[in-house]
């Protein structure tokens, strides 16, 4: 996936507990309209990620509700009082045409969208925030590379300085 960038940044994730810290200090900083793109191979964290942010914004909405995987069910949301989660994971799909059933386009523009396998979208919003894993050795460690287009760096700011 080519995208122009105005920020990367690797950071180094030495536990399951360290990636949840991560999505739980972005959690608080999405609003409806936000994409992320979470790509990297089978088994790199990118639904241990999606889980962890999803739950933090429930809890703080004190709705309490199973997270399960969308592997099956392609998409699952959240309808929260401060905007809709949508929770997507493309894997399955075979066919660009087929994200457009699944209403995504219009999801981009009203509620928060995490994405696993954005590879999958014919055209991926150029103003969405870009987190690749990729497993390390440590069977519990991954490598992360967040790109930020737009306003994510100054948005970041606070979390990635946290996270150094």
């Amino acid at each position: 996936m080519t995208r122009t960038a105005s920020f990367s940044r690797p950071l180094r994730l030495g536990s399951p507990e360290e990636t949840s810290r991560l999505a739980e200090a972005i959690a608080p900083l999405l609003a409806p309209g936000d994409v992320l793109l979470l790509s990297g191979p089978v088994g790199a964290g990118k639904s241990h990620f999606a889980r962890a942010l999803i739950r933090w914004r429930m809890r703080r909405a004190d709705a309490l509700e199973d997270v399960p995987s969308p592997t099956f069910t392609l998409i699952q949301s959240y309808p929260l009082p401060d905007g809709e989660i949508w929770h997507a994971d493309l894997y399955r799909l075979s066919d660009p045409d087929e994200v457009e059933e699944l209403g995504l386009a219009s999801a981009f523009d009203e509620s928060i969208c995490l994405v696993e396998w954005p590879d999958r979208l014919p055209e991926p919003p150029a103003d969405a925030l870009l987190l690749e894993f990729c497993p390390e050795d440590d069977p519990d460690a991954r490598s992360l590379t967040i790109t930020a287009p737009g306003t994510w760096p100054t948005r970041l700011a606070s979390v990635l300085e946290a996270a150094s």
